[in-house]
């Protein structure tokens, strides 16, 4: 009797909302590097960070995640995906994909998340910060890195405005990463 329950309304926990970041669009005008291949790693993030979960700093020492709302993903493979639409999107690189798409690789991307969250201490923010390094595949080389951060005021209250400040501060961090990386090749 007790396993039906969760049938009836109210007999089991609420769904949760799942948002999804949204592809980064550049404009793709300028050179191509019809040569140069890019496999962009899956990002190393903290425990915290590194789940479906989203993060709310309600202080500076604090974590909590957003009740009722999760990633569609863990967050490091949804910036993953992302990085790779995007770099792959710009036309500027012969070849962008993931491990195991059989690339010839030139450069990799690793990237280490380490803030994706919302700030609710000194002014309700949203704030990204990606820690990026350009790995020359050839001969392991660190060919530049650099920590790229952006952050996006909310606009309103409720999961819905949390994630669009999250998106916008994130599709921000994503052109620069583009430039740089190309800038860098």
């Amino acid at each position: 009797m007790l396993a039906g329950c969760a049938a009836f309304p109210g007999g089991g926990p609420a769904p949760l909302d799942t948002f999804d970041l949204d592809a980064v669009t550049v404009d793709a005008a300028g050179p191509r590097r019809s040569r140069v291949q890019v496999l962009v790693a899956e990002p190393t993030a903290i425990k915290t960070i590194d789940s479906e979960n989203i993060v709310v700093r309600p202080t500076a020492g604090t974590m909590e995640y957003l009740k009722g709302a999760q990633w569609a993903d863990r967050l490091p493979r949804l910036v993953q995906a992302k990085l790779v639409e995007a770099l792959q999107g710009s036309g500027r690189f012969g070849g962008v994909g993931k491990p195991g798409e059989g690339l010839a690789i030139d450069y990799q991307l690793v990237t280490e998340v380490r803030a994706f969250s919302i700030r609710l201490d000194g002014g309700s923010r949203a704030e990204v910060r990606l820690h990026v390094k350009l790995l020359n595949d050839r001969n392991g080389v660190v060919r530049a890195e650099r920590t790229f951060a952006a952050e996006a005021p909310l606009g309103g209250s409720g999961n819905e405005a949390y994630v669009a400040a999250l998106d916008r501060a994130f599709a921000e961090v994503t052109r620069e990463i583009i430039a740089w990386t190309q800038g860098a090749i």
